[in-house]
């Protein structure tokens, strides 16, 4: 399968590292000139430099800024006024037992997890709708099915990214935009790595095998008892970017290692 997205321009939030860095380089590969998104100017200007210098060819630009904060995806929308594809990817993540969790951590979660992209996508949707053509797609999790004991709220968050995919994609029906959500089962990511640090240090291990071990203990059902890399996440984000992917919509489509236990 040739995908071939040159000529639109994607838009991947939270996109400095991990799954969203994958996920923009994999669409600018595929000939798409995405726009890289982090907080930090310093974070965005290394991704861009890992990019180029992977794939010399890419086309990409940045915007640094927290779209957590309405203000910023208003300079966004006036700065990149028109994209064709939008994953929302922008998230946190934290375990935390639920009666430490305070109104602040709900309402901070809900605010970039949820709240993010549905400005975003209620900010570039009309428009992918008057040119017939556009992909808008929720990175939301296994997490969203399974609700994680240990990181209620971030589940919580997952869930309610399931409910905006599939509400969003009956409203555009018809108008050749397709909007979905992804859901990673545990992947290795720098964030799980990071979550993952002293166990690595004290065991002596590889990431890899501390993440494989944490999955057959916390994720059990997992089929391929491993976590995922990153790669092969963003490839099926890529996918259902794809011009191939145009009668799936509405769909959660887990790239979750056989973790969710259910048959569809």
């Amino acid at each position: 399968m040739n995908i071939d997205l040159s000529g639109k321009t994607a838009l991947v939030t939270g996109s400095t590292a991990g799954i969203g860095f994958a996920t923009a380089r994999g669409l600018a590969e595929s000939g798409a000139h995405v726009i890289v998104n982090g907080r930090s100017q310093a974070s965005v200007d290394n991704a861009l430099a890992s990019l180029k210098k992977s794939y010399p060819t890419a086309q990409a630009t940045g915007f640094a800024g927290d779209l957590t904060d309405a203000a910023v995806c208003d300079t966004l929308v006036k700065t990149h006024p028109a994209v064709d594809i939008l994953v929302n990817n922008l998230g946190i993540f934290e375990p935390k037992d639920f009666f430490d969790i305070p109104d602040s951590d709900w309402t901070r979660f809900f605010d970039v997890n949820v709240l993010s992209g549905v400005r975003l996508s209620r900010a570039y949707a009309k428009g992918m709708a008057e040119r017939k053509w556009g992909r808008i797609v929720f990175i939301a999790s296994e997490s969203g099915i399974n609700i994680p004991v240990e990181m209620i709220h971030y589940g919580f968050t997952k869930t309610a990214q399931l409910a905006v995919s599939r509400g969003l994609a009956k409203r555009m029906a018809g108008t050749g935009v397709t909007v979905n959500a992804v859901l990673p089962g545990p992947t290795l990511s720098e964030g799980v790595t990071a979550m993952l640090k002293d166990e690595i240090a004290k065991s002596g291990k590889s990431a890899e095998e501390v993440a494989a071990e944490f999955v057959k203990a916390h994720r059990s059902t997992s089929i391929i008892q491993r976590a995922a890399s990153v790669e092969e996440v963003a490839n099926m984000i890529v996918y259902v970017c794809s011009p191939q992917a145009s009668a799936t919509t509405g769909a959660a489509l887990r790239v979750d290692g056989g973790v969710v236990d259910t048959i569809v």
